[in-house]
């Protein structure tokens, strides 16, 4: 089930689901998720669960105080942001038809809503094949998710903003998760210093301790918390267990890990961003898309899958809300 508490006017939530658990979800192990059908496969990583304390003691920005006490339930998240390998075939019908064996899409899977076609590159000319895809609205995460799901079975998500922290410390108290040097930074990120101001292909920089690539820069997350800045100082002197700000809001989300163009001190752990409406200022439908960020060609994101899944209900509440309209 999925426990809902609200605390000073804002709704948090826990997913606690009891449902049967697959021999990957006994184990809790890393794993590599295929496509049926297809040579489309990625990878995820075991992430144990525990407590740790998110924010900043010191020296941090105010929405990332005050530093908290939380605890998380395990989970798995992908080894590396999503790729346009993966995510071109949701956006694109004909390319998946193409990279099937059969030459045909499921009939499940063909009624999931694809976004609407981009009218520019959405590359933004940065690179494809094995660079992460990018500037897809927070809506559009949430469904790409749900194509997973009706095409593996499997309940994949954005993580919360706590579980995406968490993630990234994998274990770590410093600035950054490898330490407080910030010197070393360019050994474990692309960012505004050493990107030539475009993204790069994942997995070439060094991993976290948990073996997750490109926290840092690259492109920058989408979690599934709407962000509020004060968020924390409604966690102050407890223990919260699983938080997450449910998104009720079109603007702003949270969005964590900086990206390529980000100086180094918006890579630090503990550092938090906010989508923005500027980021369709350019769009030039009426209403603006549901589907893409034309100004963000640096937002991206990275998937989840809890060891414990909501039931069938919830997972279907959490992947078919109504986008909000964008005027």
């Amino acid at each position: 089930m999925m426990i809902y508490h609200v605390k000073k006017g804002v709704l948090v939530f826990a997913l606690v689901a009891a449902s049967f658990l697959s021999p990957a979800q006994d184990t809790h192990k890393r794993y590599v998720q295929t496509l049926d059908g297809t040579a489309i496969s990625f990878s995820m990583e075991a992430i144990p669960g525990g407590e740790f304390v998110m924010g900043s003691e010191k020296g941090g920005k105010p929405d990332e105080m005050p530093a908290h006490n939380v605890k998380l339930s395990p989970f798995w998240m992908s080894t590396f942001e999503v790729t346009w390998d993966l995510y071109e075939p949701f956006v694109y019908k004909d390319l998946e038809v193409s990279q099937s064996t059969d030459d045909q899409v499921d009939a499940t899977v063909d009624a999931v809503t694809r976004p609407t076609k981009p009218y520019l590159d959405m590359t933004f000319g940065m690179g494809k094949e094995g660079h992460p895809a990018l500037a897809m609205t927070h809506y559009n995460a949430i469904q790409f998710c749900k194509w997973l799901y009706v095409r593996t079975g499997v309940f994949y998500r954005l993580p919360t903003e706590a579980e995406w922290e968490y993630a990234c410390r994998a274990g770590s108290k410093a600035t950054y998760y490898f330490g407080d040097d910030v010197a070393q930074l360019g050994d474990y990120a692309w960012f505004a210093a050493n990107s030539d101001e475009q993204t790069a292909a994942v997995g070439k920089k060094k991993p976290n301790a948990w073996g997750l690539h490109d926290m840092l820069g690259n492109v920058a997350e989408w979690t599934y918390d709407q962000y509020i800045e004060d968020f924390y100082q409604q966690a102050a002197g407890s223990v919260v267990t699983n938080p997450v700000a449910v998104p009720t809001k079109l603007y702003p989300h949270s969005v964590r890990g900086g990206s390529y163009q980000s100086e180094a001190a918006d890579l630090r752990s503990a550092a938090r961003m906010a989508s923005d409406p500027f980021w369709k200022q350019l769009d030039p439908q009426i209403p603006k898309s549901n589907w893409w960020f034309p100004e963000a060609p640096f937002v991206g994101l990275r998937l989840v899958r809890p060891v414990t899944p909501p039931s069938q209900e919830e997972i279907m509440a959490y992947y078919d809300k109504a986008p909000i309209k964008d005027f």
